[in-house]
Parts: C-alpha cells; structure tokens; sequence
C-alpha cells in the first residue's frame, strides 16, 4: 500500500461566489513528485491554494496524514508541514539572500540552534544560498532567485512542498539546475507537489502526472504513461510530427 500523505476528497472551491474545483479528488505519496498539467482555467493554482489554506474549500476534506487542514489558517497549515513557493517573484530584492532565507525560519526565530541548522541544511542542498548569503536578491538571475525561493520555503522542514509554475520565466540552463534542485527536495524524503505549463518538463520530472480540466481531475497515473498518452499528447504536447 503507498504511504499517502495528503489527500483531497470531492472539494469544491473558487472565487467570488464562482467553482473553479468541481469536485477535485487526488492523493499524494510521501517522497514522490506529482506534476498536474492542464489548460488555463483548469483549476491548477486553485488546488495549491486550496491546499495551502489561501483559499477556503466550500466543501469536500483536505487531509494532511490525519489531521484535516480544512478551516485551518495558512500559518496552522505551514506549521503542519505544507510550504509553497509561489509563482509571481516573490524574494525582497532590497534585501539579502541570507535575510531572505531567514524570513522562512521565522516562527522558529528564537530557537537559535534549530534556526542554525536549518541554515547549513539549505546551504548544503543549494550552495547559493551560502556562497552568495550577503547580494542582494534584486541581484540575482531567475534562476538563481528560484533557488533561494526553494530554500527559504524547506526553512520550516515541511514535509510537503507546493511549487507554482517553478520553471516560469527561465532559460533552458536554469530550468535545469531548478529541475535537479527538485529532484533532490524529493530524494530527502519530502513529498512535491507541483503545476506546470511545461508538460513535457513536468512530466519529465514527476513520478506521477494529474491532467485536470474544468475544476476536476481527467487523467492521472505514472507521469510516463501521461506523457506517452496519445490524447494527452495531442491536447498539450502537439501532434507527433508537428
């Protein structure tokens, strides 16, 4: 049996009185990558926000291992387990790496030893954060700031990590170095959870796939049979020979 650690179960949620989920069902497995693609509107975002407590479900459960996260505010959520890095830029370029990564740490501010050890734990898994602690962030490349993003998110140790379209905006160099940084979160034992516009990277990267459209989940399985399904490939990936 997998170990599943977050589950939705029939969850509908939106906006402003409006159901972008339509009833959603998925499970994610400890240490796995799960990648949902679909089209825009689909309802991808609207899942991790769901999950991470920015957006309220209107019914259906969230479940992270036992304890129900809905109601739950996103800073109960991020104290249970669940960090997101976020789509849009989200690093304060006025200040430090090093100031920016501690922000991730900051409920646990106090505890100096801890605090410490996440420190040299981020450093070692993104040398970056480290080697470059005293720049600016405004300073840093998009691919670089991705990475810092990542490392200030794994300050609190979640277990789940929820990633926005993290190949957004980048060159090919970068999506790869962000890509690796990934598969190595996943290889500590943490659980990622990511939506992406880049199908073919996305599922490249992913051992499970989910296809969603309209608010509701069309296809999931193995990220390989996705990305070899021949209506997947026609839908998102263009047609073989095209």
């Amino acid at each position: 049996m997998p170990d599943v650690v977050l589950t939705m179960k029939d969850v509908e949620a939106g906006y402003g009185g409006g159901l972008v989920l339509q009833g959603m069902s998925l499970s994610l497995e400890r240490g796995a990558i799960t990648c949902i693609v679909g089209p825009n509107g689909a309802g991808k975002s609207t899942v991790l926000r769901v999950i991470s407590g920015l957006i309220s479900a209107a019914s259906g459960e969230v479940t992270l291992g036992v304890l129900t996260l809905n109601g739950l505010s996103p800073a109960q959520i991020l104290k249970a387990g669940i960090a997101q890095v976020p789509q849009n830029r989200a690093l304060f370029d006025s200040m430090s790496v090093h100031e920016n990564i501690l922000m991730g740490g900051y409920v646990i501010r106090r505890n100096r030893k801890l605090l410490n050890e996440r420190l040299d734990m981020v450093a070692e898994l993104i040398p970056i954060t480290k080697d470059r602690a005293h720049d600016k962030a405004g300073n840093l490349s998009g691919g670089q700031r991705r990475m810092v993003e990542i490392g200030r998110a794994l300050m609190l140790d979640p277990s789940l990590i929820l990633m926005d379209e993290p190949s957004l905006g980048l060159d090919p160099k970068s999506v790869a170095k962000v890509a690796a940084l990934i598969r190595e979160v996943a290889a500590t034992g943490r659980t990622v959870l990511l939506v992406e516009q880049n199908v073919r990277l996305g599922m490249d990267l992913a051992t499970h796939g989910v296809v969603m459209e309209q608010g509701q989940v069309r296809l999931t399985g193995d990220a390989s049979g996705i990305a070899d399904n021949p209506e997947v490939a026609s839908m998102y990936l263009g047609k073989v020979g095209t």
